[in-house]
């Protein structure tokens, strides 16, 4: 048995792929084409490991997908595949539809191929496990209800629009040709690996450096944060027993606006890592203006996956956001390589003398 993770080599993917293999020994194998944003030196604790095979590809590679699932016979394939940063999606939409839409669109038809060859026993155990976003609801008002899996689709964004064709097109896909899916709607993750462009590892890795901390517009914008890993378990939840077609939502109880995560993390760094001239992190803090489409408040309503499938965060916000600026604290060689963009000359290296 085993099963196959796209985007493995991401943020919440290779925090997924560690967290599995410390608590399975079902082999994982590992698809992620290497973007800016896929490193493998999140899963440099795998290596050697012979439960884990990492191949480069890109999910819209029908023939690499068809070989794959044909050597292979995943019983899952949990897609996390994405290009998924709000700001790269304005400058640049083309990337976010060729990866979150025709690329999920590849990976489906591939998946439906495969389980359709199944035996039946096989057939009938299968999974495809589509993780998304709460983006795709669009924007709440100040006293509005958190959203729930029945919420309106409403996304204002190039990403949460290509992420949200991508959940039509799993549901589509499980209600025509009865391909057992699930799908997750997380709200925003934070913890180890985090590439330092979103918000909460951009503000410790810019303090660190004595960087400007740039706060969009007011600051206000509230949203629901998820520990990585408490997002990794309600994954595993769900792969276990959620029911085919039905969409979980997965949020951390946590809201909180930018700029009190802000303050949080600068708290902590005063604490941790005491600036040298003795002065608060907070004087860091410039306000920039606002992106175009700022969506003002995000809020999950987890209560779905908790009553029927018994899943609740373990981390408050307080006990996460510790472990997550002691993680950066403890790993500078991971940031440095990072934000040199290291770690893309190795893979360019590594893949050239594989090739050779």
């Amino acid at each position: 048995m085993s099963i196959l993770v796209t985007g493995g080599a991401g943020f919440i993917g290779s925090n997924f792929v560690l967290d599995w293999l410390a608590q399975s020994d079902e082999p994982i194998v590992n698809l992620d084409k290497l973007t800016y944003a896929g490193n493998l030196e999140n899963l440099a604790s795998l290596q050697g490991d012979a439960r884990h095979l990492f191949v480069r590809g890109d999910i819209g590679d029908s023939a690499l997908l068809d070989a794959l699932l044909a050597q292979h016979r995943p019983r899952a394939v949990l897609n996390f595949a994405a290009e998924s940063h709000v700001d790269r999606s304005i400058h640049g939409p083309q990337d976010f539809i060729q990866t979150n839409v025709v690329g999920t669109f590849a990976l489906l038809e591939a998946v439906r191929a495969h389980w359709g060859g199944l035996p039946e026993a096989e057939k009938s155990a299968f999974r495809f496990l589509h993780v998304s976003t709460d983006e795709v609801y669009g924007s709440l008002g100040p006293t509005d209800p958190a959203f729930t899996e029945t919420h309106r689709v409403e996304p204002n964004s190039p990403y949460s629009a290509s992420k949200a064709a991508s959940d039509h097109l799993v549901r589509a896909w499980h209600h025509t040709y009865g391909l057992p899916v699930l799908t997750t709607n997380c709200s925003n993750n934070y913890g180890p690996y985090h590439f330092p462009e979103k918000l909460i590892p951009l503000m410790i890795v810019n303090a660190l450096a004595g960087l400007a901390l740039p706060v969009y517009g007011d600051g206000l914008q509230v949203r629901d944060w998820l520990y990585v890993r408490d997002h990794t378990s309600a994954i595993r939840r769900v792969l276990q027993a959620g029911r085919p077609g039905e969409v979980y939502n997965v949020g951390g109880w946590n809201e909180k606006p930018n700029i009190e995560i802000v303050h949080t993390v600068c708290a902590l760094l005063d604490e941790l890592r005491p600036r040298a001239d003795g002065k608060c992190y907070r004087e860091q803090i410039s306000h920039v203006r606002d992106r175009p489409g700022h969506d003002r408040r995000y809020a999950i309503d987890a209560r779905k996956i908790e009553r029927e499938l018994g899943w609740t965060p373990a981390e408050t916000f307080e006990s996460g956001i510790r472990q997550t600026v002691q993680w950066v604290l403890d790993h500078p060689d991971w940031v440095a390589h990072v934000q040199s963009g290291a770690y893309r000359q190795w893979i360019h290296q590594h893949y050239a003398e594989a090739a050779a």
